[in-house]
């Protein structure tokens, strides 16, 4: 049984994020890295920083669907407020 993952990466050009979803991190990154992704290709480099591991697909998507909320983004800004102060 694999994990289900939700990640967050940081534009360096723009500093927003991208919320994602996968089965696989490290591809998943990888194909960022390379321009594969039409919504992060034209603002990169980014940066993987943060993410989460879950054994249920539903609950991965419930998370991620979150996280792109208005609520969702205030809350992952607080999750990772020390982190976002260093490069303010």
């Amino acid at each position: 049984m694999g994990f289900y993952y939700v990640y967050v990466l940081q534009s360096k050009k723009d500093n927003k994020f991208y919320i994602g979803f996968t089965t696989n991190l490290d591809r998943r990154i990888k194909e960022h890295d390379e321009g594969k992704n039409i919504s992060t290709a034209k603002r990169l480099p980014v940066e993987l920083i943060f993410y989460e591991a879950y054994l249920s697909k539903g609950d991965a998507l419930r998370r991620e669907k979150y996280f792109k909320t208005a609520k969702g983004k205030t809350t992952l800004k607080q999750m990772i407020r020390e982190f976002l102060e260093k490069i303010d």
